[in-house]
């Protein structure tokens, strides 16, 4: 196995001392430029690596955050987490990222992994059944700053970032009924976790103003997944008082039941008028394109980011009320009833 480049290898092949080799390849500003390249091309012509970890020990901090999301294959996620990647980067930072699976066990594994890899920091959007927080328990005791977003958990040592879904809910209701309609169906998510929660109750409060009662018939949880969509459509295929409006808390879902609705001949809106949530890319390749909420991703990625790092850097406590950001109803042919505007 072939001899790891030191310092000291380097040192002794330029006939320096270990201090200047160190302090060129970090680039301190007592070492002039020419030495600094003379050892800079050195290095890579044999093949240094820096010890960072070895760096990280001396230090404490590894400049690296972990992040926890309950899966990486959606849209939204993929745009919270490219809003983290460019702060994080301009700062410094490197990302590790991990994913649930919707699974608290698999949630409490990573969070272990976060743990043991040092991070400076923790940014997680819980999974669908996580019912404690305790396995974050060893960060908070550490002083370690850990930062909830979208799906988040109350505790007073650690910040959150979400947007205001109780308004969302309210203002996707609100425009269905603006439209005419007046047996609304919302279909959500696990009510365990605030996002759904937060926009069933603004969904509720809507019908609530219009004196409208809210009745089990009228709320459907599912896992918001492709096939419930499909299962969706069934379900209001057998219903014998069926929704004129549906609101249904994520796009893909959305979408998947619009087809399946499509497929059973009924018209979008002129049987069912639909709203979904979260402006992913597939609302607008849908016919008709589907009324939605945005829901700022990348700036809420960004936010969160910077909320953490401005801890670490001592400048803002991380522990303060949520910080709200503001999503908006996009409405689009799926729920125009009344009307072409």
């Amino acid at each position: 196995m072939e001899k790891e480049i030191t310092i000291y290898d380097l040192a002794k092949i330029l006939a320096l001392s270990p201090a200047t080799v160190s302090r060129a390849l970090n680039d301190h500003p007592a070492i002039n430029v020419k030495t600094k390249a003379l050892i800079a091309e050195k290095a890579a012509e044999l093949g240094y690596r820096s010890n960072t970890f070895a760096s990280h020990l001396r230090t404490r901090k590894t400049n690296t955050l972990g992040v926890i999301v309950p899966r990486l294959n959606s849209n939204f996620m993929s745009t919270v987490l490219a809003g983290m990647e460019e702060v994080a980067n301009n700062f410094g930072y490197n990302l590790l990222i991990s994913q649930s699976l919707e699974s608290e066990s698999k949630e409490q594994a990573n969070a272990k992994t976060m743990f043991n890899s040092r991070v400076d920091g923790l940014l997680v959007s819980v999974a669908y059944d996580t019912e404690s927080i305790d396995h974050f328990a060893a960060f908070i005791s550490r002083n370690i700053p850990v930062l909830f977003f979208d799906r988040v958990m109350e505790h007073p040592q650690c910040g959150s970032v979400v947007i205001d879904n109780e308004q969302a809910g309210y203002d996707a209701a609100r425009h269905l009924l603006d439209e005419g309609c007046r047996r609304i169906m919302h279909v959500t998510g696990d009510l365990r976790r605030n996002v759904y929660a937060d926009r069933m109750d603004g969904f509720k409060r809507a019908l609530s103003e219009a004196g409208i009662e809210a009745d089990s018939a009228s709320i459907l949880s599912t896992d918001l997944s492709q096939d419930a969509g499909k299962s969706i459509a069934d379900h209001i295929d057998q219903m014998p008082a069926k929704p004129d409006g549906l609101f249904i808390a994520n796009d893909l879902c959305a979408v998947t039941c619009m087809q399946a609705l499509q497929e059973k001949s009924y018209t979008i809106p002129g049987d069912i008028a639909i709203v979904g949530f979260n402006n992913d890319p597939v609302s607008q390749v849908i016919t008709p394109q589907l009324t939605t909420i945005f829901y700022p991703g990348y700036q809420m990625g960004k936010t969160a980011i910077m909320a953490i790092l401005a801890q670490l850097n001592g400048t803002k406590p991380l522990i303060q009320d949520p910080i709200i950001l503001r999503s908006a109803l996009i409405i689009r042919r799926s729920s125009k009833r009344l009307g072409d505007s």
